[in-house]
């Protein structure tokens, strides 16, 4: 199978075709992250890097025909977390068309776009037209401990609703781990004014709402502990709200690490998306 990904991030959909065994002759990535690129690298060597998306042309894969497309267009502009929310008009969102192009332009056998399910019903409609599919909106808490609305539109054959499989906040904590953030005196001060109304107690009664957004370094999700101590979440357990392998190398430093995981996809839900290749 060839593959071609657009914002290919750190290869969440080659990590969904791993897991499943699925073999890979060719992935074809486009990325302009360096630190992305550097994690996909360490992971998946024989990845081939093509850059910007822009630049993404049929003449690049001549030699190639490609049978799955992928990709995930940035969501900045279309999430309800920007007030402002100009959709696909927006100097980011944009880049869906970019999708659309190289969709047009390659043919694949199958294809699928991910993104936000919190956008306008005008742009969802949009996307709807020019794809020729209707979403599938999935929660990642059907296979994970988070939730995470999106839309899937993809011509794979039979994707359904996944059975969910009740993971829990608690189910993937580890009490005895401590702080790995280093923090300012206001840093601190703002996450014990905010603990009662912005983070997540860990009772065991709920999964952990979360969003790219809550990735960047001054906006890092903090769990409130039984004993009423607070920390961030451990990179590991970052991972694991993404369900992707614990021993997958991110070599770089937190901050940009969890970045990624929050810009990436739950590989489950991916991996779920994907059984249905033929």
């Amino acid at each position: 199978m060839n593959v071609l990904s657009l914002f290919d991030g750190m290869s969440c959909g080659q990590i969904a075709l791993d897991k499943l065994g699925i073999k890979v002759d060719n992935y074809f990535a486009s990325e302009i992250k360096k630190h992305a690129i550097k994690v996909t690298q360490d992971n998946y060597p024989s990845t081939i890097q093509l850059g910007s998306v822009e630049f993404v042309t049929k003449e690049m894969l001549v030699n190639y025909d490609i049978d799955l497309l992928i990709g995930g267009s940035p969501c900045q502009d279309l999430t309800i977390i920007n007030q402002k929310q100009k959709g696909l008009k927006g100097g980011k969102s944009v880049l869906f068309y970019e999708y659309l192009r190289v969709l047009r332009s390659v043919k694949p056998k199958y294809f699928l776009l991910e993104n936000v399910a919190s956008m306008k019903n005008i742009d969802r409609d949009i996307i709807t037209k020019e794809l020729g599919v209707e979403p599938i909106m999935i929660n990642s808490n059907l296979l994970s401990a988070q939730h995470r609305m999106r839309y899937y539109w993809t011509n794979i054959p039979n994707v359904k609703q996944p059975i969910g499989q009740n993971i829990l906040l608690k189910d993937i904590i580890n009490y005895s781990d401590k702080r790995e953030e280093k923090m300012s005196d206001k840093k601190i001060a703002f996450i014990e004014k905010k603990k009662e109304t912005m983070y997540i107690r860990v009772d065991g009664d709920k999964s952990l709402p979360i969003t790219a957004r809550g990735y960047a370094s001054w906006n890092t999700q903090f769990i409130t502990l039984p004993n009423n101590q607070l920390r961030d979440l451990t990179l590991l357990e970052y991972k694991k709200l993404q369900t992707i392998p614990v021993d997958y190398k991110m070599d770089i430093i937190k901050r940009k690490a969890t970045d990624l995981i929050g810009d990436g996809w739950t590989v489950d839900v991916i991996a779920h998306i994907f059984k249905n290749l033929k």
